[in-house]
C-alpha cells in the first residue's frame, strides 16, 4: 500500500510509528553545534523515541551528555573498510524507524543508504538525494538562510510543529574540568579581570585574520584598564601564539593546545567578551551567555553568525563573497585581512 503524501508532495509521517530515530553530523565543531536546537526539536515532538547521534571522535563532546540524546555512535576520522561495515552492521542492527542526515558529506551518504532504516530525512544534494524518502533545499525560498534554521526545518519534515526559535545547547563540563580553568585563572592572576578570550586561528587560511593584525589588535586592547587577554587555539596553532606573544606590547595568557572543548566554553563563559572569526569557538561562545565580537571573511552572517547571542560582526562588502574557500581571486584573502585592527578593537568597546 502506498503511503500517504503531505502537502508538498513529500512522504507524511506517522509519528506513532517512529520508536527509534538515528542522527548524523560529521565533521567540525560549528557544524555539529548548530544541530543541537534540531535536536531539541526533536525530543520535544518525539519525547519517548529513543535518539542516537553519530558524531565523529574530536568532537564527541559536543555531544555526549545530551539529556535529549540517548546514545552517541562515536565515528573515527579514519577508518578501515573492515571497521566501517562493522559499525553499520550495528546501526542496522538497531532497526531505525527514522534517519535524519544533517550532513550529506560522503560518509554520511553512505551510512544513510547502508542504514536500512525505514525513512530517511536529508537535503536535495546533486547525484545524494535519492536516497532520502523527504528532502529540502538547505535554504527554502529567496535569500540566505542561517544554518540552524536550515537543521531546524530538516526536522519538521517529521511531523514536528514549531512557533519559536530554540537555543544552542552544549553540555556542561565535568567538575575536574572546571576547576582545571579555574586553577589557571588563579596561577595567572587575572581573576577579577576583566577577561577577554580570544581565539587566534580558524582552521585555514582564508579565516584567518593573521599574527600581525591579532598582535597589533591585542596591543590596542590592553591599554583598557583591567583587560586581561587569553588566546586560545588548537594544537596546531602553537607556532602563530608564540609570534603573537613576541610582537605584542600586551601581557597575554596563551592557552593556545591546553584546553578540551568544554574547558574552552567554561573559560568563554567565566569571561567578558569572546572576539574571533568564524569558527567552530565562536560557536561554542555563543551557547554562554559571553558577548561575541565575530570577524567574518569568506562566509556569511546570514549563514553562520552567533546564534541567538550578544554579538557584533565586523566584515567588509566585498563582490566575491562568499567563496567556497578553494583559491582566493585577489590572493591576499583581503575579506578578512582588510579588516582592522581598530576596526575590531572599536566594536569591543562596546562590551567593555
Amino acid at each position: 500500500m502506498r503511503q500517504r503524501l503531505n502537502q508538498i508532495g513529500q512522504l507524511k509521517i506517522n509519528p506513532s510509528a517512529i520508536k527509534k530515530i538515528l542522527l548524523i553530523r560529521l565533521r567540525r565543531i560549528g557544524d555539529v553545534i548548530m544541530t543541537t536546537p534540531a535536536v531539541t526539536a526533536l525530543r520535544a515532538g518525539y519525547p519517548h523515541a529513543f535518539i542516537s547521534y553519530i558524531v565523529e571522535t574530536p568532537y564527541r563532546e559536543l555531544i555526549e551528555g545530551n539529556p535529549n540524546l540517548d546514545k552517541t555512535i562515536v565515528l573515527p576520522i579514519t577508518l578501515s573498510i573492515k571497521d566501517f561495515i562493522r559499525y553499520i552492521r550495528q546501526i542496522r542492527k538497531e532497526k531505525y524507524d527514522l534517519i535524519i542526515d544533517f550532513h550529506g558529506g560522503p560518509r554520511a551518504f553512505l551510512i544513510t543508504l547502508l542504514s536500512k532504516a525505514k525513512l530517511k530525512i536529508g537535503y536535495k544534494i546533486k547525484y545524494k538525494s535519492f536516497i532520502y524518502d523527504i528532502k529540502i533545499p538547505r535554504s527554502l525560498g529567496s535569500g540566505n538562510f542561517h544554518s540552524v534554521e536550515s537543521h531546524i526545518n530538516l526536522v519538521k519534515t517529521a511531523g514536528l510543529s514549531l512557533h519559536s526559535p530554540l537555543p544552542l545547547f552544549l553540555p556542561d563540563a565535568h567538575k575536574e574540568e572546571k576547576d582545571k580553568v579555574e586553577k589557571i585563572i588563579t596561577e595567572n592572576k587575572i581573576e577579577g579581570s576583566k577577561i577577554v578570550v580570544l581565539h587566534i586561528s580558524a582552521g585555514n587560511e582564508f579565516r584567518d585574520w593573521g599574527v600581525n593584525n591579532i598582535a597589533e589588535f591585542t596591543s590596542l586592547l590592553s591599554k583598557i584598564p583591567e583587560i586581561r587577554i587569553v588566546l586560545v587555539g588548537s594544537s596546531e596553532d602553537k607556532k602563530a601564539a608564540e609570534q603573537i606573544l613576541k610582537n605584542s606590547t600586551a601581557s597575554l595568557v596563551s592557552l593556545v593546545g591546553k584546553l578540551n572543548l568544554k574547558e574552552l566554553r567554561h573559560l568563554i563563559s567565566l569571561s567578558s567578551l569572546f572576539v574571533g572569526p568564524d569558527s567552530g569557538p565562536m560557536h561554542i561562545a555563543a551557547s554562554t551567555a559571553t558577548p561575541i565580537v565575530a570577524y567574518f571573511g569568506p562566509t556569511l552572517p546570514a549563514n553562520f553568525a552567533p546564534w541567538q547571542a550578544k554579538a557584533f560582526v565586523v566584515e567588509k562588502e566585498l563582490e566575491c563573497r562568499p567563496c567556497r574557500q578553494k583559491h582566493c581571486k585577489y590572493e591576499d584573502f583581503r575579506c578578512l585581512r582588510s579588516i582592522t585592527p581598530e576596526e575590531v578593537y572599536q566594536a569591543c568597546l562596546q562590551y567593555i
